[in-house]
């Protein structure tokens, strides 16, 4: 079976996660993937595991089309 994970590896994405009554945007790369976590690479050199079942959504980042 193929992960929803799968066609984001390697991309430059934004997640929406929760933890508890905390929501956030990151800004990274999808490094990896485990049964219980991603590794996502923050600021090209900081990776962490964030586990799936906070990750709320995962869209493509835009920030490129971001007005100056």
């Amino acid at each position: 079976m193929t992960s929803v994970y799968a066609p984001w590896l390697h991309q430059t994405v934004r997640l929406q996660v929760a933890s508890g009554d905390l929501r956030v945007a990151l800004r990274g790369t999808i490094v990896g993937e485990t049964a219980d976590a991603i590794r996502f690479r923050l600021e090209q050199n900081w990776d962490v595991d964030i586990f799936k079942n906070m990750i709320l959504a995962i869209e493509e980042d835009d920030s490129s089309c971001v007005p100056a």
